[in-house]
């Protein structure tokens, strides 16, 4: 297969795939396509495999059976193809994963200048123009340390766009902030769906999985239990397992 990434078309495919931590089975034979331009939003209970799906794609984690293929490149050992997919796959985690020591501007430039080769003025414009997109320009010069929970999700969320991903994992991105942060991030990421990048989200947030996604997959026990259009899915659940997760979490 290839090793440069067609990202024409970028497609993303799971075809049983399989993942064991010792004898934790958890990725029970995952079946999934995600279009280019899709947004697919995955919820369910804590320990369902959402994490660990995402972070295959982009080899956080490895499969052990089965194959994913993210736009005609398919992932696996091969250190060359991995890194071809991390250029056109942003992630941005729970937890910030900025750089204390560096400024807002010096976290966001870093990847493009040693990844991408980018000039160090021409990564600096391209930093102040994503800053300038999630509401925090004035931030730049200022260090993680001195911005809110809210303030430095929505830095990593620019930090990840700066190396012009076509596609942008999410793993439970609100899941860390405080209630009244989590709005600012929410609109930052509903403002990145309304331009058309590709997104697969891991979110409890179910107003954003209404508002935005194109699909809901619902996972329980390492396995895609249910998934469908949002105003099916929460209306009509087809399954128990999903009704109660539902049901639980609506109220």
């Amino acid at each position: 297969m290839p090793t440069s990434i067609d990202t024409a078309s970028l497609e993303i495919t799971l075809s049983g795939v399989h993942k064991w931590y010792g004898q934790y089975h958890a990725l029970d034979d995952i079946n999934l396509s995600i279009a280019p331009r899709e947004k697919v939003v995955i919820c369910g209970p804590s320990g369902s495999g959402k994490s660990t799906l995402i972070r295959c794609v982009n080899r956080l984690e490895a499969h052990q059976q089965g194959r994913i293929v993210v736009g005609g490149v398919e992932v696996g050992e091969d250190e060359r193809k991995v890194d071809a997919i991390r250029r056109e796959v942003g992630m941005v985690f729970q937890q910030f994963n900025l750089f204390p020591h560096l400024t807002i501007l010096e976290n966001c430039i870093l990847a493009p200048m040693w990844v991408k080769r980018i000039p160090r003025a021409q990564a600096t414009e391209i930093a102040m123009d994503y800053l300038n997109r999630v509401r925090i320009p004035e931030q730049a010069n200022k260090y993680p340390g001195q911005l809110s929970g809210g303030q430095q999700q929505r830095v990593a969320i620019a930090r990840a766009l700066c190396m012009n991903p076509k596609v942008m994992l999410f793993d439970e991105p609100t899941s860390a902030l405080d209630p009244e942060m989590v709005k600012e991030v929410l609109d930052t990421m509903v403002s990145l769906a309304n331009e058309g990048m590709t997104m697969v989200c891991v979110t409890h947030e179910m107003g954003f999985a209404r508002q935005v996604a194109d699909r809901v997959i619902f996972m329980d026990q390492g396995r895609i239990v249910e998934e469908g259009e949002p105003d099916e899915f929460f209306a009509h659940p087809k399954t128990d397992r999903a009704s109660l997760f539902l049901s639980q979490l609506l109220h």
